[in-house]
Parts: C-alpha cells; sequence; structure tokens
C-alpha cells in the first residue's frame, strides 16, 4: 500500500530542516558529522490499530509503503520477575516470537522493526540493490523481509555467524549472501559492503544509524510501551552494540512529549554490552566524546569471545552530532556491561519466571536490569521499560522447520 510522506528531514547538529528528496543519510548541505531525523507533520497519531502490524506505528515512519507480514512489538506489565525484584511497574517491551503474547516475529529479534521500515522507504522505482552488513540478527530480518515483497539484496555477514541466518522457509533468489572469512568480525563485513557500494550504479547501502527509517522503526518499541502504559517510562534497559536502538528510544521520547498525551519527561537511559568488548562503556566511563579506536586483532579476539555477537560494534555511532553521548547526557544515563557467565544466568532466570527463552544481548539487559535495581541506582517504585530485543527462539524452532541462507 503506498503512502503520501508525512515529514520532513532535520540536521540534528544545525536544525537544518530539508525535504527527504529519496535516500538521503546526511544533510547534504552539511559538511560536519550529524545524524538527521524525521519530523513528523502529524504531532498525535492514532496508535491504536493493532491489526497493521508495525505499521500501527506508520505515522511516525520515514516511509513510502507498508509491507505484508508485519509484526509489532509487544508490552506488557511483568509479574514474576517484577516481584522477584520487588518492583512496582516494570514493563517488558518483547520483540521475538511468543504466539500467547501475541508476538509473532519470524525471526524472534526486533531487527524486523528496522527491515520493515527500511524496506518501506525504498522510493518505488529503485533498480538498485539493497546493501546490508550485519553480525547475523539484522541479516536475518532484511533477508525474509525481502524474500518476502521481492526486494533485490545484498548481505555481508562474518563467515563464523552462518549459523544465525536461519529461515522458516526456502528464500527467493532476490537475496543473496557474501561472507567475510573466517575469523573475521562485523566490522570487517561492513568494510566489504563499503567496497561493494562504491558501484553506485549497481547498490545502495541501507545506512545504519544513518538511516531515519531504521532509527525510526526500533524507536516503535518505545511506542508500544507508552501506548500500553499511558506514559512514557521513567527507565530504559536495553543491551547496544552500535546503540541505535537507544538513540531511537530517546528520540522517540522526545516526540512522545510534543505529543503531550504521554507526559513532558526524558526517559533514562541504561545500554548495556557484553564484556570483553566494551568500546562504548569505556568512551562513556573516561568522559570521552569519541569511542577509542581498537586493534582489529584485538577487536576480533574479543567479538569471539563473547556470547552476544550481534553487540560487537567497533565503530558505533557514539560521538556523532545526536548520537549515542547526546542521548545518555540529555537523559542523565549511563552505560552498563554484563559478562558471558552473568547473562547466561539472567537469561535463566527470565525464563524461569517470565516462561520465555531470549536472546544473549537480551539476556544482558536483563542482568543489567538486576544489578541496577539491587544497587538502587534504579528505584524500586520507577516505571521502567525493559527493551528484550530478541526471544522465543527455542518455541520458534521447536514449532518450525528450519533452512539455512548458504554464501553465493
Amino acid at each position: 500500500m503506498k503512502r503520501t510522506n508525512g515529514y520532513v528531514l532535520q540536521n540534528v547538529a544545525t536544525g537544518r530542516f530539508f525535504e527527504d528528496t529519496g535516500w538521503l543519510l546526511s544533510d547534504p548541505e552539511y559538511e560536519g558529522h550529524s545524524l538527521i531525523r524525521a519530523v513528523y507533520k502529524n504531532k498525535q497519531p492514532d496508535f491504536s490499530s493493532c491489526e497493521k502490524g508495525l505499521y500501527r506505528f506508520a505515522d511516525w515512519m520515514p516511509i513510502n509503503r507498508t509491507l505484508e507480514g508485519s509484526s509489532a512489538p509487544v508490552t506488557y506489565k511483568s509479574e514474576k520477575l517484577a516481584a522477584y525484584l520487588g518492583l512496582e511497574q516494570l514493563y517488558i517491551t518483547f520483540s521475538g516470537y511468543w504466539p500467547e503474547r501475541g508476538a509473532f516475529m519470524k525471526t524472534c529479534s526486533f531487527k524486523e522493526t528496522e527491515a520493515f521500515s527500511v524496506c518501506a522507504r525504498i522510493p518505488a522505482g529503485e533498480k538498485r540493490t539493497l546493501v546490508v552488513a550485519s553480525a547475523g540478527n539484522t541479516a536475518r530480518a532484511f533477508a525474509m523481509v525481502c524474500s518476502e515483497n521481492k526486494i533485490p539484496l545484498l548481505l555481508f555477514v562474518p563467515y563464523d555467524n552462518l549459523d544465525s541466518l536461519w529461515f522458516d522457509k526456502e528464500l527467493d533468489p532476490c537475496v543473496r549472501l557474501v561472507c567475510s572469512p573466517p575469523g573475521t568480525d562485523y566490522f570487517d563485513a561492513i568494510e566489504m559492503s563499503n567496497r561493494c557500494c562504491e558501484d553506485t550504479t549497481r547498490y545502495f547501502a541501507e545506512g545504519g544509524a544513518k538511516n531515519v527509517a531504521r532509527r525510526d522503526g526500533m524507536g516503535t518499541t518505545v511506542l508500544s510501551a507508552a501506548t500500553f502504559i499511558g506514559r512514557i517510562p521513567d527507565v530504559y534497559v536495553q543491551a547496544v552494540g552500535s546503540g541505535t536502538g537507544a538513540i531511537a528510544a530517546w528520540e522517540a521520547t522526545l516526540r512522545l512529549r510534543e505529543d503531550g498525551r504521554y507526559g513532558n519527561h526524558l526517559m533514562q537511559l541504561i545500554p548495556s554490552q557484553n564484556a570483553p568488548f566494551l568500546p562504548i562503556y569505556q568512551a562513556w566511563e573516561a568522559s570521552a566524546r569519541n569511542v577509542a579506536a581498537m586493534d582489529p586483532e584485538d577487536a576480533r579476539k574479543k567479538s569471539a569471545s563473547i556470547s552476544a555477537k550481534v553487540l560487537a560494534n567497533r565503530k558505533p555511532p557514539y560521538g556523532i552530532s545526536g548520537g549515542l553521548y547526546d542521548a545518555l547526557a540529555a537523559t542523565g544515563g549511563f552505560m552498563d556491561f554484563a559478562t558471558n557467565r552473568e547473562l547466561e544466568q539472567a537469561g535463566v532466570l527470565f525464563e524461569q519466571l517470565e516462561g520465555i527463552d531470549i536472546h544473549p544481548a537480551a539476556a544482558v539487559a536483563t542482568h543489567s536490569l538486576i544489578k541496577n535495581v539491587l544497587s538502587g541506582k534504579i528505584k524500586r517504585n520507577a516505571v521502567i521499560m525493559l527493551n528484550i530485543t530478541g526471544g522465543g527462539e527455542k518455541r520458534f524452532r521447536k514449532d518450525n522447520r528450519l533452512y539455512y541462507l548458504k554464501p553465493s
């Protein structure tokens, strides 16, 4: 279904407004480093049409059409985990496969929120092939969406992460995969994809955090929570690799404040990483505006050692105007982390109490919630949003035959 664009773009650094002429990832009149944002004309949308899937939030998504097969994040009030921690208002926003909760994301990851938004932004008549680099979950989501909607896609994924590319059906040939060699990491896959995109006549880059559709797709998790709770949460907890999801959460909160129906406060962001891969955590602790460059071999070694491999991003959008540093500073937030052992324990506890398995990255966030409640950094009477970015994979694997994408 086609839509009429109801937004303009804005340069975060300068405040300049301009029209979206197609696939803009930055302000064409600005030479500095800044994210751009979508500014929507409808300030008080109606988000009640749940049968539209993710597109119940379409008025705050920079899209040209809607696609079939989407599922929105689901928010519910926790009982057992909340009671375990002595919390009065713990709300869990779940993205994954959990039919009993109304969650039907077939890739079991909130990366579907990105894929259904980004692919719906592609201008009509685009003949080139979309290029996406991923550590795993993002590739799975884009492959599914592009396959089902016949959108040409070229994926770049580290060879060691191939086991994450599973699906419930064979993919359309419009989706192709290239792997960086064994022993390489996500950054290596990004570098390969960048070289491919030098041929601008045949390929165009998805853009990562610079793509407003990716961020506003991810921001639907906060919209799900706010519409369910009736207000903006006080605290937001999520695991991050690039930090794009946390940036998106901040931006969604700014829109909700402007809406006026959900309160006028900013929720505190508490993003977490998986030790020992901690470039963002270390930069924040050092009060540094920019993330220190990582030695490639050391980065690959640390990337290989963590359980939540999707969190290994060497060059996150941290110091850029409108990036994670600004989001943390604006919301009074802070960085946290979990070890492999700690996330494993948190994942087991979540499944025992809430009744569904979760991905390692979501377990990182769960540990961070537990740790900061017990330390007193998160008040027990706060309205808390725990963003479970992936789960239900064991349930999905049990219910479906799986097919794996192989490198082209």
